[in-house]
């Protein structure tokens, strides 16, 4: 199968990344929070950190994969799909004028290169590049020729969050800001369409539900568990609907789901900012939020309407063991020392991507909680991430598993 997820620690053997591209160029000061983003990275360094992660993936035996380059072989694959992703891309970026819709169409159409294409769609269109006659538009008379007609998607390198794979589906997502919405139009198109993937991949959440989740709330413990983060991102009504589609809808092997509720902020945004797991018997975990958990087993129920819900009154360590069936280990990001965790977790210190059980991706910045984790006897491979770290992600962010051993 071409997707094939089932561990967060069997050894991975294909990913998903975005290198980051122009997308970053089109982030001001004015548009941050807006755009998600607290600071803006410098885009040429950016590039060297992420191409630094795909060479470290790759030396340790994984296939690198990028979005982009997916998307435009689904294009060249199946040629009248071109104007309707486009359209679709056009609409779905807030365009609703006869004139703009036309005249973007024309602008995107122009562009013969598929690859050239996807990219642009990705940096975003401002007034100044486009042939518009501004004679009686009042709105097109006063506005600066800088204005973003389609806005940047400078969020895409976080691959993890627009779909998760989980088996052998995917679980492709309604993301929480309308800004980031239309990033699984790729993944829409490349799984329905793609030669590699066409009519195998089985669709557990449709991007068009009302309710909002993000990939990096997902972690897939063993074939039959799956975690999920009612977090910043991820709303409770739309695990419930996964359940349900997971249980009674689809060919998943998963009979339990734990819906891990931790506290809504912008530094825990994703469950996997605050708690990943790095071993067979281990997890880094933020201490921050040991205190505030709440874990919830969803299993399915008798009436395909409704989902069996129990809170689980018990420990973190011994809700893991039970399901793991196996002693489990928290490793605590800075060790415990508040100030430090507070730190390291803002800049991803929890944030790990394993690529087998015991080795694991990390940023080289978050040195207290590297030492612990070489203490402990993990295998831990450290890289830069000064600029990338700007977008609040870290390796596990950055990529998205399509196969790991079973």
């Amino acid at each position: 199968m071409p997707i094939n997820v089932t561990s967060e620690i069997k050894p991975l053997k294909k990913v998903l990344l975005h290198r980051p591209g122009r997308e970053l160029l089109n982030l001001t000061p004015d548009t941050l929070e807006e755009l998600l983003f607290d600071d803006i990275p410098f885009l040429e360094d950016a590039q060297k950190e992420h191409d630094n992660f795909a060479k470290v993936l790759r030396e340790n035996g994984v296939e690198v994969v990028y979005l982009e380059d997916l998307m435009a072989e689904t294009l060249d694959q199946n040629p009248d799909l071109r104007p309707q992703f486009i359209k679709q891309f056009i609409e779905e970026g807030g365009i609703s004028t006869s004139k703009y819709k036309r005249v973007l169409f024309d602008f995107f159409d122009a562009i013969k290169d598929n690859k050239e294409l996807v990219l642009k769609t990705m940096e975003g269109v401002n007034l100044k590049e486009l042939n518009v006659d501004k004679a009686n538009s009042l709105v097109d008379l006063v506005s600066e020729t800088s204005v973003m007609v389609l806005a940047p998607m400078p969020n895409l390198y976080f691959t993890r969050d627009p779909f998760a794979s989980v088996g052998n589906g995917v679980v492709l997502n309604k993301m929480y800001s309308k800004t980031r919405n239309r990033e699984t139009i790729y993944a829409d198109y490349i799984f329905k369409y793609h030669k590699d993937y066409k009519g195998q991949v089985e669709f557990l959440y449709d991007r068009k539900n009302p309710d909002h989740i993000e990939g990096g709330d997902v972690l897939n413990l063993n074939d039959k568990v799956l975690a999920v983060g009612i977090s910043q991102r991820t709303e409770a009504d739309a695990i419930s609907r996964l359940a349900k589609n997971i249980f009674y809808k689809s060919g998943s092997k998963i009979r339990t789901i734990l819906a891990f509720d931790i506290p809504e902020s912008r530094a825990f945004m994703h469950l996997d900012t605050v708690f990943t797991q790095i071993d067979y018997d281990k997890f880094t975990v933020h201490p921050a939020i040991l205190g505030t958990l709440r874990v919830f087993e969803i299993t399915p129920s008798d009436d395909e309407d409704e989902v069996n819900i129990k809170e689980m009154e018990d420990t973190l360590e011994h809700i893991l063991e039970k399901y793991l069936e196996r002693d489990i280990e928290l490793i605590l990001c800075g060790g415990g020392d508040e100030i430090v965790a507070a730190r390291e977790q803002w800049n991803d210190g929890s944030n790990t991507l394993c690529v087998k059980p015991g080795t694991i991706v990390v940023y080289k910045r978050n040195t207290v909680t590297n030492k612990i984790l070489k203490e402990k006897g993990l295998n831990v491979i450290e890289i830069h991430g000064a600029e990338l770290v700007r977008g609040r992600g870290g390796p596990r962010c950055m990529s998205m598993p399509l196969a790991r051993e079973d």
